[in-house]
């Protein structure tokens, strides 16, 4: 199950870190690494620091945009160390563990991203719009700057524990009858209302202001499945025919 895990390092400027966090991964059972257009790499510093997980780095995938990173993904989750002017659905590592652990035995093929911003300013808000969840490290708030190959320590601990030991997660509800839907089945959703809402005058796009990142917000947040995401984009086609024959 820790194979559903990919761990993607968004705009990395200092290649030791991700050599620090493939070997972080390594110790953690981890091996699926992406990198978001990073400054340097391959470099030596990386190979050095991963103190022997060259292998991860042999196999990371490389790549220009971050939609490409989580292409496929099922349940995407971005780190945040700081509130937002709109919050979203916020958890510590331990909670992001239990959550993914669920979700992947409701669904073995499910893919989980989670994704680590920039050594100086974190994941940008367009990018953190694109993740179902934050999770959020508990540090002493007094010094809370943490290392992001620290970061992807602390959560790949979590990750292990939830995924390879005999302690279930909690069950809040019922096996889910449908697999959840991919990251491009989402996006595609988002576009498609945009539209719709555009075509109904309901959204002005000179002046948006938060709409469509609330609704995001609001519909992320509970993890559509593939037949919701198509109910929901069925509603919005026959809301495009009845304006398109007035």
């Amino acid at each position: 199950m820790l194979d559903n895990i990919r761990i993607v390092l968004v705009n990395t400027t200092h290649p030791g870190n991700i050599g620090a966090t493939a070997r972080a991964m390594k110790n953690m059972g981890l091996s699926n690494l992406t990198l978001v257009a990073p400054k340097h790499f391959p470099h030596p510093e990386a190979d050095a620091r991963s103190s022997r997980a060259e292998d991860i780095l042999e196999s990371a995938i490389v790549v220009e945009e971050l939609e490409q990173a989580i292409a496929g993904c099922h349940l995407v989750v971005g780190t945040s160390a700081r509130g937002r002017h709109i919050p979203w659905p916020l958890v510590n590592p331990r909670e992001l563990a239990a959550a993914v652990s669920k979700s992947i035995e409701q669904n073995p093929d499910c893919q989980v991203a989670i994704l680590f911003g920039r050594e100086d300013r974190g994941l940008t808000n367009e990018e953190l719009h694109l993740c179902h969840m934050h999770v959020h490290i508990p540090t002493n708030p007094d010094f809370s700057s943490l290392n992001v190959a620290a970061a992807v320590q602390v959560i790949s601990y979590e990750m292990r524990m939830a995924l390879t030991t005999s302690e279930q997660a909690p069950n809040w509800g019922i096996d889910w009858d449908i697999e959840l839907a991919e990251h491009g089945e989402i996006e595609q959703m988002f576009d498609h209302l945009e539209s719709t809402l555009v075509d109904i005058k309901f959204l002005d796009p000179d002046n948006p202001r938060q709409l469509m990142t609330r609704l995001r917000r609001l519909i992320l947040r509970a993890v559509p499945d593939k037949v919701e995401v198509a109910v929901l984009r069925g509603i919005l086609t026959k809301i495009g025919r009845l304006v398109k024959d007035k």
